[in-house]
């Protein structure tokens, strides 16, 4: 029988771990990917503070139809994936583990909702924003990172 811990923590065990070794600049590849990506956040104006906040205010639909475009991507992908059993660029297989729900992200979105609208950033675009000049989301960086600390900290604490 699995101890508790085990079963809380199932949907945390990465299945798609790769084991190839890879020169350092291998990496540069995600680095220019990560640049570009920042670019088209910033000319579509999805780090824009002013823009997200017209969305949580209901006043525009911009950043609900990005969201949203991102999510039917997202969901066609990883369809594709499994109905056509794609490899990665390295030939390693693929496999998705079922996910459980947990009243937990319930509490986790709220927060994350209420932390994006207060600061007009979520953790997707803070290091674009900071790009731009926008250096006190460098305070959002830092609470990021220490709130995710925290949370690890106190996981197995924490109700369920």
């Amino acid at each position: 029988m699995k101890k508790e811990t085990d079963i809380r923590h199932q949907d945390t065990i990465c299945t798609n771990e790769s084991y190839l070794q890879h020169k350092l600049y291998h990496n540069l590849k995600y680095l220019i990917v990560g640049v570009l990506f920042g670019i088209v956040f910033v000319k579509a104006e999805i780090i824009s503070w002013f823009r997200i906040h017209e969305m949580f205010r209901l006043q525009s639909f911009h950043m609900y139809g990005v969201i949203g475009g991102a999510i039917v991507t997202g969901m066609i992908s990883v369809w594709l994936i499994k109905k056509f059993k794609i490899k990665t660029i390295y030939g390693e297989s693929i496999s998705i583990a079922p996910k459980k729900f947990n009243k937990g992200q319930i509490y986790g979105g709220l927060i994350f909702g209420f932390g994006w609208t207060i600061t007009g950033a979520c953790p997707g675009p803070l290091f674009a924003q900071i790009g731009t000049g926008a250096f006190a989301v460098i305070i959002t960086l830092v609470s990021a990172v220490l709130g995710t600390w925290v949370y690890g900290y106190f996981r197995d604490r924490l109700p369920h």
